[in-house]
């Protein structure tokens, strides 16, 4: 396969990028970093890698099992190498992982086992840990590091309770756990680093690694850190994985039980499904599952790769941070005007949902992270929060990014922007109405007589552009599911309701259409009248005013709007943005109105009827032959008016146009 010419330096911005947050979260402990930051890039790397072998590397960071160790520490050697394990990201996967290694026992023993089973571990998502034992006494802890040489914090793991000195029978073995910290202890941790200007740690995992990397053992044990132990990777191990985690537990260790002995992929599955609803339910993080293979004799048979067990693989959740490139930085308005900068991403997915908006909250919030358009990033969704950007991977740029311009003047009214807020953080419009302005046309474009799009009431609209989540109605046609569930009022299915009626709303009469654009002086019936008229969009948007004149009910105060509105190439683009986000216009069918007993004939309503709404009577004139105008020319038939009739009424009276009331207008229907 012939290599782009450009792939070579993006193998090597990715392998600069994995390995900068790689050193930062295994040596440096950074708070702000997750192994979910670099997953992305590892996946991309490993498929380029794949396709393209001529661009692997020995130094590449994927024949890597993690970072080097800090120096800060003893290194020590482990006696057993320390493997990582590789990862599933569906049932697919799963089903791939076991006809595999069922391929591999076929070979090395002649046949497919049918007794094999699997142990499915709860994998926590903590500090990894390798303790020695001699004679039943702990004799050194250590860090992963390198699979190969790790650090010393034996004094360290001294002080968490929950390790024993002296095991229960005196033997020499090499357990494997995870150190980690309690949910309700990282917030108070944070709260306290927060008071003292230091930085906050990301989740439980960074806040583990960053004490056990204390010098001071006094900080380990008021932090009352844990650790789990669920492997014996040298010493005396039952002959099955069940029994190995049940001879860890004899032994005086802490471990989970909450595994599970399964014979089949339908039995992981329900396992897997089980704890992804109850994530939430332990005091430590839970980021997947750990499938084994049970009988050691099939281990020993499957053995490993040159990085990872064959015999194993972690059954990754849906991540909750993931790279994507920003393809556009707009400022919402919210409703008192404070202006929010937006990311429009890359589709990603967070949670197990597709996004496509984040926010960045502020314009200094912009400066911090050196955000912009074309950066690849970082996003996070945790819980359910709306996404917003966490970090920025400079080394990913190529030079084609462009800067963050701030605005000076409002998105949506083009009014003036200032700041409001004693701090001097949030920019604002200073125009009172533009919220308002702004929701009415949202309000008319999604309503019945225009886009009539199912599950999208005044209070919702209001809620989207308050988020940021659009900043026009054409942003709707690109919403997904993911970008709805953050929402209040938005569970999975109201979000896909919601999505399934954008969808159907797509396809639109061209009458309804012209409406929904929410032209002055343009309303309901206008529309009909164009779209029979002209046919299509492009060609009232060309039309000169001569050409509106030819319309019916057309005059000059309407030809006016018409004509400004498509001049205005802010409109056009709108119009064009809407057609790109798959809304497609129906061709009108064209009236015979010589047909029917009022064929030929023109009407305006006036005031309010007492019999039947307005829609009605229009229904009713228009299944008669009649055309139903919005204004009163001399080419009016007749005008006829209810109750509080208003301005057409004076012009009809003006321009000598016959007036029916509401009772010859019925006399009219019977005729």
């Amino acid at each position: 396969m012939a290599i782009d010419k450009k792939l070579p330096e993006k193998v090597k911005r990715l392998r600069a990028q994995i390995d900068d947050l790689r050193y930062r979260y295994h040596v440096l402990n950074e708070p702000g970093i997750t192994d979910a930051m670099y997953d992305g890039l590892m996946d991309e790397l490993r498929k380029i890698e794949a396709e393209h072998p001529a661009l692997a590397a020995p130094d590449s960071p994927t024949q890597r099992v993690a970072g080097r160790p800090a120096e800060k520490f003893e290194k020590i050697k482990h006696a057993v190498p320390q493997w990582s394990f590789n990862d599933a990201f569906e049932g697919k996967d799963i089903l791939d992982w076991e006809e595999r290694i069922l391929k591999i026992l076929e070979k090395e023993l002649g046949s497919r086992p049918e007794d094999i089973s699997y142990v499915c571990e709860l994998k926590i998502d903590g500090l990894h840990m390798v303790l020695t034992y001699t004679k039943g006494q702990l004799v050194t802890a250590a860090t992963r590091g390198d699979g190969t040489v790790g650090e010393n914090v034996t004094q360290n793991i001294k002080a968490i309770h929950s390790v024993p000195l002296k095991l229960a029978e005196p033997v020499d073995l090499i357990a494997e756990g995870e150190v980690w910290l309690g949910s309700d202890m990282l917030k108070k941790i944070n709260e306290a680093r927060e008071k003292s200007g230091e930085p906050m740690f990301a989740n439980p995992r960074n806040a583990a690694a960053g004490t056990i990397r204390q010098l001071d053992s006094k900080i380990v044990a008021e932090r009352k850190l844990s650790l789990t132990v669920y492997d014996i990777s040298s010493g005396n191990a039952p002959d099955m994985q069940a029994g190995e985690l049940n001879r860890l537990k004899a032994l005086g260790f802490l471990t989970d039980s909450n595994w599970r002995v399964c014979q089949s992929v339908e039995e992981i599955m329900k396992f897997y499904r089980e704890w992804e609803g109850k994530k939430n339910s332990q005091p430590f993080w839970i980021d997947g599952v750990v499938i084994k293979v049970n009988q050691k004799k099939y281990q020993n048979a499957l053995g490993f790769t040159g990085k990872a067990p064959r015999w194993a693989i972690a059954f990754k959740f849906p991540a909750e941070q993931g790279t994507t490139k920003i393809k556009e930085v707009y400022w919402q308005v919210g409703r008192t005007g404070a202006l929010t900068p937006v990311a429009l991403m890359e589709p990603v997915k967070l949670a197990g949902t597709t996004v496509t908006h984040a926010t960045l909250h502020n314009w200094d919030e912009i400066g911090r992270l050196g955000v912009k358009v074309g950066d690849q990033v970082v996003v996070e969704k945790a819980g359910d929060i709306i996404p917003k950007v966490v970090r920025v991977l400079e080394k990913m740029r190529d030079g084609s990014e462009k800067p963050v311009k701030k605005p000076v003047k409002c998105p949506l009214c083009g009014g003036e922007v200032g700041k409001r807020d004693a701090a001097g953080v949030t920019l604002s419009c200073l125009n009172p109405r533009c919220f308002a302005q702004e929701l009415g046309r949202l309000i008319h474009f999604v309503g019945k007589k225009a886009f009539d799009i199912d599950h999208l009431g005044e209070k919702i609209v209001e809620q989207l552009v308050n988020a940021g989540i659009i900043k026009d109605a054409a942003d709707l046609f690109t919403l997904t599911v993911g970008d709805l569930q953050p929402l209040e009022r938005f569970a999975e299915r109201s979000a896909q309701n919601l999505i399934s009626s954008i969808a159907e709303a797509r396809e639109i009469a061209l009458a309804k259409f012209i409406n929904a654009l929410g032209i002055s002086n343009v309303g309901e019936e206008t529309s009909e009248d164009l779209a029979e008229h002209f046919g299509t969009w492009e060609k009232i948007a060309s039309a000169t005013e001569d050409d509106l004149y030819q319309v019916n009910g057309v005059g000059e105060k309407v030809a006016k709007s018409i004509l400004e509105y498509f001049n205005d190439k802010k409109n056009l683009a709108f119009v064009e943005k809407l057609l790109a986000n798959g809304v497609k216009i129906k061709k009108p069918e064209t009236r015979n109105q010589t047909v029917g007993k009022l064929g030929g004939q023109i009407f305006v309503l006036t005031g309010t009827l007492g019999s039947l709404s307005r829609d009605e009577a229009k229904e009713k004139l228009k299944s008669l032959g009649a055309a139903v105008s919005e204004s009163v020319s001399k080419k009016t038939t007749a005008v006829i008016a209810g109750a509080a009739a208003g301005s057409k009424l004076a012009k009809a009276e003006r321009l000598g146009v016959k007036i029916i009331d509401e009772a010859e207008f019925l006399r009219l229907l019977k005729m």
